[in-house]
């Protein structure tokens, strides 16, 4: 994301060398979802380079790449995961989750692979799951069924929360690509662990999108009292407007917990001159 084009030049420097861009975008925000590694696994030297131009606070939620997930469906997947491990490895502690993404049609008679999977994993990362099967979130047994998959790990329950998107028609041609792609499900903010990860997917319209993620204010405000580190990810159907919003989230949460540290002053998008 952090090369995302709409934000060259308007919020990031540009133009940047490659070996730079990462470093220009965590000045703006303290964690990123390494949503690159599900289409391929990165060469470990293109990782190193990720952890030098962050420092060892910030949080990669890194996903899995989807032979292992989509095409795979876990199974049989050791030469693929060893891969990836190791090309990863760079990261050190900056690999705050490794992200499970599993496909809508992984229900609740696929949970045993599930299990295995993740029991087979190293215990050296954390790791958190999402899912989009209705099952899980329509059916109270499926539901503790995957709770207890999880616990059973230490893992935690990715929840996505569309329902902003979802609650009007479309009004732009970026939400109408929402709509045909992003899971429809219902809203879930309970944490299973210390380390509880969001993913929001608000509205182009920057108010409906604030207006969307009240409910989130609030959970994760109360998961911070509650002695929890949370990582939160703000989403528009297009993403132009994403960092700002980010940043504008960890405001309005920093209003209600002073005690929060604030983000980092972000490195201005154009140089600085005398005149």
């Amino acid at each position: 994301m952090w090369t995302h084009t709409p934000w060259q030049g308007r919020f990031l420097p540009h133009p940047l060398p490659p070996g730079e861009r990462l470093r220009a975008y965590a000045s703006w925000c303290d964690a990123v979802e390494g949503n690159t590694t599900f289409y391929a696994t990165p060469t470990r030297a293109t990782v190193e380079t990720w952890a030098a131009q962050t420092g060892p606070d910030f949080r990669f939620v890194v996903k899995l790449p989807r032979s292992i997930t989509h095409e795979r469906r876990l199974s049989g997947v050791e030469e693929e995961l060893s891969a990836f491990l190791e090309a990863i490895e760079p990261l050190g502690p900056r690999a705050h989750a490794l992200w499970v993404q599993l496909p809508g049609s992984f229900g609740p008679a696929d949970l045993g692979g599930l299990a295995a999977f993740l029991r087979r994993l190293p215990r050296s990362h954390r790791y958190a799951v999402e899912v989009r099967h209705r099952a899980f979130f329509d059916d109270a047994r499926s539901e503790r069924l995957l709770e207890q998959v999880l616990a059973g790990v230490e893992a935690e329950w990715i929840p996505f929360d569309t329902t902003t998107l979802f609650r009007s028609p479309p009004t732009s041609d970026a939400e109408r690509d929402a709509w045909t792609k992003k899971p429809r499900v219902p809203r879930r903010s309970r944490a299973l662990t210390g380390r509880p990860i969001v993913r929001y997917l608000g509205r182009d319209d920057t108010e409906r999108t604030v207006e969307g993620w009240r409910h989130w204010i609030g959970t994760v405000t109360e998961w911070l009292r509650e002695g929890r580190s949370p990582t939160v990810f703000i989403h528009t159907p297009d993403n132009a407007d994403a960092l700002p919003l980010a940043r504008r989230f960890h405001d309005e949460v920093r209003a209600r917990l002073p005690e929060v540290e604030p983000l980092p002053e972000p490195v201005p998008a154009e140089p600085l001159t005398l005149f």
